[in-house]
């Protein structure tokens, strides 16, 4: 039954992308598309008309979908904030490396004299 098969699949999704471990993020990452694709590709093969039990299946699935979705926004919030974070740490290196490169707006006036 491929609803339970989506069902299934949604719920690892959701117990991987609960994990805390920021350390292996890169492994969290390829997991989380891996079980994607694989719900891609069951999503495409579930069609009507569906059967009581299907049906609860589905309202179930919708209901861990909404958790995946809110999870899956804060991880890509916390990518977004890392990355923000080593940009910045880039340019603030690269003032000290060679502070003459782009021009200082410090020490600058303006000569109002008509």
């Amino acid at each position: 039954m491929e609803i339970r098969a989506f069902r299934d699949l949604t719920a690892e999704l959701l117990a991987v992308l609960e994990e805390c471990k920021i350390t292996e993020r890169d492994d969290k990452i390829g997991r989380v598309t891996q079980l994607i694709d694989q719900r891609d590709g069951l999503l495409s093969q579930i069609k009507p008309p569906f059967t009581v039990e299907e049906q609860q299946l589905g309202r179930a699935t919708v209901l861990l979908n909404k958790q995946v979705d809110h999870l899956l926004k804060l991880q890509k919030q916390e990518i977004q904030r890392d990355i923000q974070e080593i940009n910045k740490k880039k340019r603030s290196s690269n003032k000290h490396t060679n502070p003459y490169e782009s021009p200082s707006v410090d020490g600058m006036f303006y000569d109002k004299r008509n």
